[in-house]
């Protein structure tokens, strides 16, 4: 028995003494540790017309912010509410992620809202995935996009949401389940140098950047069931979206003829106009009445940038029955000419 636990003890110790190691050389130490983040600044945003302008096409139009931290009527075909109730936040109807998901009240209510956040603290959350409270932000706040907003687009979003009308709502906390809310706290990386305004010398620069600040790539690529993006899949289509709205797989928005070779700049526009391919009315999920409020010189630069894309084979059809797909091994439409 002596000799047992003799051995026993000298196992503990070796496993006590690799532990470190093993950290070390797999999930690392920001887990324990809290996500990276910088000090905050005693820094504000002017507001002026420009700013709250830009602003407020950036939020309404582009990032897509007001799509979920607004409440929605998703008896109404997803209808998002306007005003009084813009960015007062919404529990996200999305079952398959790894929690309850919140979209917080934006508005500058003092008591359920962002009423008593500093900008600086706001700029943190928006662009390096930390929130008011110091937490990392679960990624489906699309703040890596966010990461690549230029300073003075960061300025003008700011000034739009503190111009807000305060709306009182009160919301549950996000709660992410064991072990994601720990492992996300190795996605967020400070900012601690400008972001200079972007380089909007061409249609196919400039829908680059509308295209990075709406987050398309992140609905629009395929998802290993760990969520990360599979390898050369880039905006392929069939990442799966349930909830209250169905079940739906994005679409293929590359060149191939297995994504949207068809389309030309007119079809393009009238398709985010209408919320509709031709007579094939689009899922509410995918947020055409956000996006419809771009000016058409910014949706037909998406559309330039998209046809650069690498055309990936990879057909999705949500008109066809669900079968598994051997290429983004999930269950869509039209994954039986995979």
């Amino acid at each position: 028995m002596k000799k047992l636990l003799t051995v026993i003890g000298w196992l503990l110790v070796v496993i006590i003494l690799l532990l470190p190691v093993a950290i070390t050389f797999t999930i690392g130490w920001r887990p324990f540790l809290g996500p990276r983040t910088r000090a905050l600044t005693s820094r504000t945003f002017e507001s002026t017309p420009e700013r709250l302008a830009r602003g407020k096409y950036v939020v309404e139009n582009v990032s897509g912010c007001m799509f979920c931290h607004t409440p929605h009527d998703w008896s109404a075909l997803g209808t998002v509410a306007t005003y009084p109730n813009l960015g007062s936040g919404e529990v996200i109807p999305l079952p398959d992620l790894p929690g309850r998901f919140v979209a917080p009240n934006l508005t500058p209510d003092k008591e359920t809202g962002a009423g008593n956040w500093t900008d600086d603290q706001l700029a943190r959350a928006i662009r390096e995935g930390v929130g008011h409270d110091g937490r990392a932000l679960f990624p489906f706040m699309p703040y890596e996009r966010y990461a690549s907003l230029s300073d003075e687009d960061l300025a003008s979003v700011i000034v739009y949401l503190r111009a807000l009308p305060p709306v009182r709502n009160p919301l549950p906390k996000t709660e992410i389940i064991f072990p994601v809310k720990y492992l996300i706290r190795d996605v967020p990386k400070p900012l601690t140098s400008s972001i200079p305004p972007p380089d909007l010398s061409t249609p196919e620069k400039r829908g680059a950047y509308i295209v990075n600040a709406a987050g398309c790539v992140d609905c629009h690529t395929p998802q290993d069931a760990h969520g990360i993006p599979l390898p050369g899949m880039d905006f392929a289509g069939g990442f799966i979206l349930q909830g209250s709205f169905g079940r739906v797989a994005s679409a293929n928005l590359t060149p191939d003829p297995s994504g949207i070779p068809y389309y030309d700049t007119k079809m393009f526009i009238d398709t985010i106009h209408t919320g509709s391919v031709r007579a094939r009315k689009l899922n509410p999920i995918m947020p055409t009445e956000v996006y419809r409020g771009m000016t058409d010189e910014d949706l037909s630069a998406i559309f330039a940038f998209l046809k650069t894309l690498k055309p990936v084979r990879h057909h999705v059809d949500n008109t066809e029955p669900g079968v598994f797909c051997k290429l983004c091994k999930a269950t869509h439409g039209g994954a039986v000419h995979n």
